[in-house]
């Protein structure tokens, strides 16, 4: 092989290296990859003297280095003015407008405000020759020996061959960030290592880059984003934003997609609000827009305000991460006997609404994260989702910071807990923990099980509390002369309740195992359970080798419907249901066709608030077109769909490539919409 046959093979190398890992669709296989690469390492290892600073095995890093270099950049790398809502983007509009009338015309660039660290990237003829940091805009750190192992930065342009020319001298601007799953999966394989949780992505992509050991920065997920070409030789290639955004995708950086064109005020302000609507659904963290003018000369000639350039404005969300005291851990008993901690906080405001108390998940991560009662702790609230604390700051600490100790008897009945080791939880096995009796009773009226309207929370504890249920079958026992006597109760309101109880004795099956609260089993569970055995007697009567091999059941759920239908209070309880006239099995009827409805045999899951269905109905309309609920994402999984605020279903349905809808995209699918 000659040299420029191996020149060849690196340019080819690191446009497959481009596709994978800046466009997400790779060429060739894993396999095939390696197989090049091996071959590019025997070559520079026959010809030592040909290894050129674009190759792929030049990207390990050079060894650990004392400290950074300075760097000047060619030109200021401003900061952006903040806006904090759309009547400051405005007033921002009109304080340039009237430095030059033509910005009244103007047509706009809107991005995402990545919360990531900014470098600086210099190419020239091609190659990438400087990476640094921003620094303080005028000059930053030297850091290229780690930016050379970020494998979406390209060291040589442009990485398609075909595409267009690489301009003599390039300088570009981007965003170094973590995606949010990558950042949860670094932070569970390093406290796994000993070591202690990171707070948040941006934070730790800082962290990751300025490294002196660039094998550190390399063994990190790190991504890119560019979105601003600081100095180019050919002044045709950047005149707009939109020119130059398209610019740097064609030379082969990474440009966020998300990244939207408005052609005046109008559709400014429905773009803003679209990106905002979506930012729980972004693979990555944002903390505000950026809003450009798309006209380039003219946010130049508009000039700056000390380091805040007039052409751009920086519109910042709520803060949602705040830090404050953790006074104290108190602890919850769920309906299950579950005993789940939660963090007593110094009141503090996080997006407008004033923070009491936060989730710790559970024991293990007190533990794990080493969160002290006393500790000034990192709490962050998304939307609608329960504030929870992301770890302690240890940094902070004084000395009077006291180790938490996991329980050793139930909060509320006082009796000894059950700490498996082999399990998360901590649980109370006292059947008759006055905690778990109203957990279990509300669970048993709720929505998804049998739905007794007018039985919530409060109710529930007024009739345990008065002794008139001592278990959720009693609630058919109740009458109108027990209610009565109660706090809040007269003749209509007793009338209405006893009359959702009695309508309450026509759900289903796959209802009644939900409500009865086994471990393990919800609603889609129930559903199976419901279509496999036909009755509750059926059910009782499985063994753990029948139960365990229906799709979904493992050992676990398995063990835990065993061990409720051998408890002989359970047993006392199904034939009270019965006496009641419950209804306990299937009532048959002529299957139909399903091989016409629009979801046929697809497996669905659905995460976040949707706007045209309960979490009852959409699993019901599922169901009628054929569908198949799912409670988690898995690779069986057809799709997820959705809503307002997901949770982490939807990170783990794009870390496997699944199919992501949102809810006008299934309105269509079952011809609704």
């Amino acid at each position: 092989m000659d040299k420029q046959q191996y020149l060849d093979l690196i340019k080819n190398l690191n446009y497959h290296n481009y596709r994978y890992h800046v466009m997400d669709a790779p060429l060739i296989s894993d396999g095939e990859f390696d197989r090049l690469m091996k071959q590019i390492q025997q070559i520079e290892k026959e010809q030592p003297d040909w290894i050129s600073p674009d190759s792929p095995t030049q990207r390990a890093g050079s060894p650990a280095s004392e400290k950074f270099s300075k760097v000047v950049h060619p030109q200021p790398v401003l900061s952006l003015a903040n806006a904090f809502d759309f009547d400051d983007v405005l007033a921002w509009l009109d304080r340039i407008e009237r430095i030059d009338a033509r910005v009244r015309d103007s047509d706009f660039v809107i991005e995402p405000k990545i919360d990531g660290l900014t470098i600086v990237l210099t190419y020239e003829h091609g190659m990438l020759v400087q990476g640094a940091t921003r620094g303080n805009g005028d000059v930053g750190e030297n850091i290229t020996a780690n930016i050379r192992t970020i494998r979406g930065i390209p060291l040589r342009i442009p990485v398609d061959p075909n595409a267009i020319a690489a301009p003599e001298q390039l300088v570009v601007r981007g965003e170094i960030f973590l995606r949010k799953d990558d950042f949860e999966k670094l932070n569970e394989l390093n406290i796994q290592e000993g070591g202690k949780s990171y707070l948040n992505p941006r934070n730790t992509a800082a962290g990751s880059l300025r490294q002196l050991n660039p094998a550190v920065t390399a063994s990190r997920p790190l991504k890119l984003f560019t979105y601003n070409i600081l100095q180019c030789s050919d002044p045709e290639l950047d005149s707009t934003q939109m020119k130059a955004l398209e610019t740097l995708r064609k030379l082969g950086f990474p440009v966020s997609p998300d990244i939207e064109y408005c052609q005046d005020r109008i559709t400014l302000k429905a773009a803003i609000d679209k990106l905002a609507a979506k930012r729980d659904l972004l693979a990555y963290e944002i903390d505000g827009i950026v809003i450009k003018l798309n006209d380039l000369r003219l946010a130049a000639e508009l000039g700056s305000v000390g380091k805040d350039p007039r052409g751009a404005v920086a519109l910042k969300f709520p803060a949602r991460e705040m830090t404050t005291k953790l006074d104290g851990i108190g602890v919850n008993v769920g309906r299950t006997g579950v005993l789940t901690p939660y963090a007593i906080l110094s009141p503090v405001e996080i997006g407008g609404v004033i923070v009491k108390q936060a989730t710790l998940h559970n024991f293990d991560f007190i533990h794990e994260r080493d969160i002290r009662i006393g500790d000034s702790v990192m709490v962050k609230r998304a939307g609608d989702v329960i504030p929870y604390v992301i770890g302690p700051i240890p940094d902070l600490r004084d000395g009077n910071q006291v180790p938490y100790q996991n329980p050793k008897t139930c909060p509320v009945c006082g009796e000894e807990v059950e700490d498996s080791k082999e399990e998360v939880a901590i649980y109370c096995i006292n059947s008759a923990c006055p905690a778990q009796l109203i957990r279990n009773v509300e669970h048993f009226a709720s929505r998804g099980a049998m739905d007794i309207e007018g039985l919530g929370i409060k109710i529930v504890e007024l009739i345990v509390n008065d002794q008139l249920v001592a278990d959720p079958a009693d609630i058919y026992s109740l009458t109108k002369e027990n209610l009565l006597k109660l706090e809040g109760f007269a003749d209509k309101k007793a009338e209405n309740l006893l009359a959702a109880i009695e309508n309450s004795k026509k759900q289903p099956l796959n209802r009644v195992i939900n409500a009865l609260g086994i471990r393990g089993v919800g609603e889609v569970m129930a559903e199976t359970l419901a279509s496999e055995f036909k009755s509750i007697d059926n059910l009782a009567a499985a063994s753990y080798e029948v139960l365990t091999e229906i799709e979904g059941i493992g050992p676990r759920v398995g063990t835990a419907i065993l061990d409720w239908f051998a408890n002989e209070k359970n047993h006392a309880l199904i034939q009270k249901l019965k006496q009641a006239g419950i209804k306990l099995e299937v009532t048959e009827k002529s299957p139909a066709s399903t091989t016409d409805l629009p979801l046929n045999g697809k497996i669905i899951v659905v995460t976040g608030t949707l706007a045209n269905f309960t979490r009852e109905s959409i699993k019901e309309t599922i169901q009628q077109n054929g569908g198949k609920n799912s409670d988690s994402v898995s690779k069986n999984t057809d799709f997820v769909l959705v809503g307002e605020n997901p949770g982490s279903k939807l990170t783990k349905a794009q870390s496997l490539g699944i199919q992501i809808i949102d809810e006008e995209t299934f309105l269509m699918m079952i011809n609704l919409k």
